[in-house]
């Protein structure tokens, strides 16, 4: 009797089992919520047919920039230094367009020294998934807070923190960005249909994910710990994309707050945006943004979103070929061409 031949493993679209999608193993402390992010990043690539050669990540400096090791070990990949990587993707999106762009940073190297290069980056609509891996703290340099860190929260020190925060999804809605989109590292499912949307998206896809740090962040009086984060969740709505450790887990009811209670008792509220919110709605979204943070919530979800609006690759008029693969004869103009074009310009 013909015995029944072992089941393979699960290939998506594009022949692939999810295995071609990870990485290294990761480095980080235990229960960090930057492998959450990975883990959903490995899914949504995954689940999208995402062709892992067609990749290229970044990264800058901090614990973030370690995440692009532990995902697609087939793609592409530069980690730049502190604060600059928005312009090393600019010129990789410029040089090779057919390239799907993926960084990754973190609270400091984004909303601190990398503040100016982030606003440009958003007002060109580079095409790149850009991922803010948010835990309010510089966790490479021991622990101290970070220019997202919220308004009297406190260190494990027992320091308040007596600055204001910067808050990173109002700053891209307000300079522009194409979509805008907060989650939660304990929130896989929502986060995961969020990494899906913004990978189909051609434009800068912003995303700000809640990801405690459990070594510095993750205590009572942190407004960046588990606890903290999932009692304050606020999501918008419920997110189907169809293109298609031990971290507490939540799944978000839209208009329902959610309190998480962290591994040191503290806890985070998070409400999803309502059914019948609006992305497209600016102003809207500006609202909503205000209203939750006036109530100690933190609003997840995609929060804005405008398809329409032209990349950078249409603003600035490039060919449907990518300049990374333009013949010589293309890139080195004839005498007769330089001269047309230094007479043009007397």
């Amino acid at each position: 009797m013909a015995s029944t031949p072992e089941a393979g493993p699960k290939v998506n679209r594009i022949g692939l089992p999810i295995a071609e999608y990870k990485g290294g193993k990761s480095t980080l402390c235990g229960g960090c919520g930057h492998d959450v992010i990975t883990n959903a990043l490995v899914r949504a690539c995954f689940e999208v047919g995402l062709e892992p050669e067609r990749v290229a990540k970044f990264s800058g400096i901090g614990c973030s920039s370690k995440t692009p090791a532990y995902f697609l070990n087939r793609a592409h990949g530069f980690n730049g230094v502190h604060g600059r990587m928005p312009s090393v993707v600019t010129g990789a999106a410029l040089a090779n367009r057919s390239l799907a762009c993926v960084g990754i940073s973190g609270d400091g190297d984004t909303a601190s020294i990398g503040m100016g290069q982030f606003i440009h980056l958003v007002r060109r609509n580079v095409p790149v998934v850009y991922v803010v891996e948010n835990n309010g703290v510089y966790g490479l340099t021991k622990g101290q807070f970070s220019a997202t860190a919220d308004f009297g929260s406190r260190l494990k020190t027992g320091v308040l923190n007596d600055l204001p925060a910067v808050d990173l999804c109002g700053l891209a809605i307000e300079i522009g960005c194409s979509f805008v989109a907060r989650s939660f590292a304990g929130d896989v499912k929502q986060l995961t249909e969020i990494m899906k949307a913004a990978l189909a998206h051609r434009g800068t896809a912003f995303v700000d994910v809640i990801s405690p740090c459990v070594t510095f962040n993750n205590h009572p009086g942190s407004t960046k710990s588990y606890d903290y984060a999932k009692d304050h969740e606020a999501p918008v709505h419920s997110i189907e994309f169809i293109p298609f450790f031990e971290h507490p887990m939540i799944e978000q009811v839209p208009g329902e707050v959610i309190e998480v209670e962290m591994y040191d008792g503290s806890k985070v509220r998070f409400r999803p945006v309502e059914a019948e919110y609006d992305p497209r709605d600016r102003h809207g979204a500006w609202h909503h943004l205000s209203e939750a943070n006036a109530k100690g919530e933190i609003l997840t979800g995609i929060l804005f979103l405008d398809p329409a609006k032209p990349d950078f690759d249409s603003l600035v008029n490039l060919g449907g070929t990518p300049l990374a693969q333009l013949p010589d004869a293309l890139l080195r103009p004839p005498r007769e061409a330089l001269d047309a074009i230094n007479a043009s310009l007397r």
